[in-house]
Parts: C-alpha cells; structure tokens; sequence
C-alpha cells in the first residue's frame, strides 16, 4: 500500500469516527430531551389546579381539606368552614353554612362566628349543634340522617356517614354525622363528609358533582373511594378531604381507578391543600 493510500484510509477512518461520535451524542440528546418531556406531561396530569372550578352559574373554590366554598346562582354556600375567618377574605358572605360532623377540620366554632351573618342559615346534625354556643344555636336548622329541608328553592337533603372497616369504627358512628345532596332545579350535588363506601353512597343518583373523601386511617382508601364512584358514577368528581396521617392521598391512582372502569365520569383535582410543604 502506498504512502497516499495509507493517508486516505486515516482520513476516512477519522471521518467516520467523528460521525459516530456526532451520532451518539445527538441520540443522547434526544433520549434525554423525550426522558424530560415524558416527565413533564406524567407531572401535569396529575398537578392539581389551584383555580376554580366554574360551569353556567355554578362554582366551586377550594380553601382547605374539607372546607369549600360554592357559589351557587345567586346563594354562597360554605361548607365544613374552619381556619379562621380570614381563609374567606375576597369571599361573599354565606348565605349557607353546611357542616358535617363535630371534629375539628369539620366543625370550628370560632370561624363560624366570624363569617356568619345576621341572615346565614346553618344546616347541621345534632351532635353539632350540641357543641355550639347560644349565640349559633338560634340560626341552625337540624337535620339527621334521612332528613331533608327546603331553603330558598335548595333542597338538601342529609346523607349518612361512616366507617365500615372495624378498626375505624371509632372515628364516625353511624347517625352522628351529616353527607348532604343539595338539589335545585334537577342540579344535584353531593358532599360525602367523612365516611367509607357506604351503601348509602353507592346507591346514589343523578349526581352532577360529587365531593369525595379519602384519607387514612379516618375515612377510606383510594381503592374503596374509586368503587363508590364507579358504581354511582356522578358527572364530576372532586376527590377532597385527602389528607391522613401518612401525607396525602394518591389521588392520581382514584382517577385511573374510576376511569378505567367509569370513563364517563369527570375526576377534577383542584389543591385543596396550597400551603403544604
């Protein structure tokens, strides 16, 4: 082989060198650019919306755990209000206050006072009012379980809520506390409060929008949640009131649970939970 053949060959081989280390490093470029996006799109699903939800003239504004403001029409309802009164600055005073049980995240007796007005109409169970000043007493309508009342073209009716499992039967007893489905104008929305999947629950319908708890150990798990809805299967979901002892609930898995086997159901998460850490 001769000198020019020689140099030909070492630049070819230098070419081809250099080619393939261009080749790597733009493969390696694009796995990572796809490894990103894929991450991106995986986090957005399933980042909760710290906006409202709103349709015609009904919206829901998330504030905390169980507590939630609907602005319904022309009526403000607060539901399960606690954190004190300046968690409902910039808010319309309510016209309904709508509370479930008597702990604490449910029931906090100073924030009621500071939103309620001359004219807001509390709705409660007994064991409510029981732990309530004279000075709420007198604007509380009770309502058990089975009950309902008409307020202002609402009717709203109380739901039972309760454990099932035998090592939460301590946290709800069957008859203490209030579900409620505010009905008006054939609209029909659902509060679960604390509870499992009650039969009460499953047997449910025509739900428009559906408020549904999971936390451990108070309530129940995702799994159970996401058989409810199946099974009643509501226009929109709100999975709410998802924090227990362990941090919060994957409520990613509630969603692909429901619309695997419920795929006409609408999961919404909105962040119930915006100062968490």
């Amino acid at each position: 082989m001769n000198h020019n053949q020689e140099y030909i060959n070492q630049l070819i081989m230098k070419r081809i060198t250099i080619l393939s280390l261009l080749f790597i490093s733009l493969a390696l470029i694009s796995c990572k650019e796809n490894t990103e996006d894929s991450k991106i799109t995986e986090e957005s699903e399933i980042k909760p919306s710290a906006m409202n939800a709103t349709e015609d003239d009904f919206t829901i504004s998330p504030i905390t755990h169980a507590t939630v403001v609907i602005n319904w029409g022309d009526k403000i309802f607060y539901l399960d209000p606690v954190g004190g009164s300046e968690e409902f600055t910039g808010y319309a005073d309510p016209d309904y206050i709508l509370i479930t049980d008597i702990h604490g995240d449910h029931l906090n007796v100073n924030t009621v006072s500071g939103i309620k007005t001359k004219t807001t109409r509390i709705i409660a169970p007994q064991a409510v009012v029981d732990k309530m000043p004279d000075s709420l007493k007198t604007a509380v309508t009770v309502v058990k379980n089975g009950a309902s009342v008409e307020i202002d073209g609402f009717e709203i009716n109380a739901i039972p809520m309760y454990n099932l499992r035998e090592e939460a039967l301590k946290f709800h007893t069957k008859g203490r506390g209030n579900g409620y489905v505010i009905e008006k104008n054939g609209k029909r929305v659902y509060i679960s409060g604390d509870t499992e999947d009650i039969p009460e629950m499953r047997n449910l319908e025509n739900i428009d929008v559906a408020f549904i708890c999971m936390n451990l150990p108070y309530t129940m798990p995702v799994d159970s949640a996401a058989s409810a809805v199946i099974e009643f299967k509501p226009r929109k979901v709100y999975p709410y009131h998802y924090r227990g002892t362990d941090g919060l609930s994957d409520v990613a898995q509630f969603k692909s649970l429901v619309n695997a086997s419920a795929p006409s159901v609408e999961v919404i998460q909105l962040d119930w939970y915006p100062n968490r850490e």
